[in-house]
């Protein structure tokens, strides 16, 4: 679904990624693993168009994103769900959920059936649907971004950081609604720094150092391997 080749992206003179190369198969969980500033955060904002690649190329389903806007890349049916969730707190949860249906609006289509599976997905947010935004815990601000992204009908959706900030019963819960979105046809791409949590859950993972992949395989592979489990399990 997802391949990307000799990637990369710069911030003015300072290079972030340096000729990354990944594939994403239609279906998978994929985990993107990595200490903080190593580059997966830009990885995720360079395949959903907010950042531009310096050199490379991103192609999904086969055709070349090349300089797609973000939005065209929605359309597409890439989902992006930002680290620090970014829902809009002046808005209830059932208008934050509404901004996601934009394209399809437009095209006369209802997304009432969208809705409905968002509700039964995450049944809190069904029962705080009239709440401004601000007003949600941590973990449903969460489960309310990754509702927002469904909303857009994704094929893929780019997870950064799902579990940052909660507690771990909370962790658990969200990565078992990932399960079911996975379950249900959608591809995902995850960046986690909780290495436990992204293992279980995804079928492969690439390990990310200084903009290089530095290792890549079944997750149950990396799992065992002396290196990620120094670095990233305590082992």
């Amino acid at each position: 679904m997802l391949k990307i080749d000799q990637l990369a992206v710069a911030y003015g003179a300072i290079e972030a990624l340096h000729g990354i190369s990944l594939e994403v198969g239609k279906g998978e969980v994929v985990a993107l693993l990595g200490a903080n500033g190593a580059g997966k955060t830009t990885l995720l904002r360079t395949i959903s168009g907010l950042h531009r690649a310096k050199s490379g190329e991103i192609r999904f389903e086969g055709e070349l994103l090349g300089r797609d806007s973000a939005e065209s890349r929605v359309k597409r049916g890439i989902a992006h769900v930002p680290e620090g969730r970014r829902i809009f707190p002046g808005l209830t949860v059932r208008e934050n959920l509404d901004v996601a249906t934009t394209i399809w609006r437009r095209r006369g289509m209802s997304a009432a059936g969208d809705l409905d599976n968002v509700y039964a997905l995450f049944p809190r947010l069904k029962e705080r649907s009239s709440q401004l935004g601000w007003s949600l815990s941590g973990g449903e601000q969460q489960m309310l971004a990754i509702g927002r992204a469904l909303m857009a009908r994704p094929k893929m959706l780019l997870l950064d950081e799902p579990s940052l900030g909660l507690a771990p019963r909370l962790s658990a819960e969200v990565y078992e609604r990932i399960a079911d979105i996975n379950a249900k046809g959608v591809t995902v791409l995850l960046v986690e720094q909780n290495t436990v949590l992204a293992l279980e859950v995804a079928n492969r993972a690439y390990v990310i150092e200084n903009g290089h992949i530095v290792l890549d395989g079944p997750a149950r592979d990396l799992a065992s391997h002396p290196r990620v489990r120094e670095a990233y399990l305590g082992a």
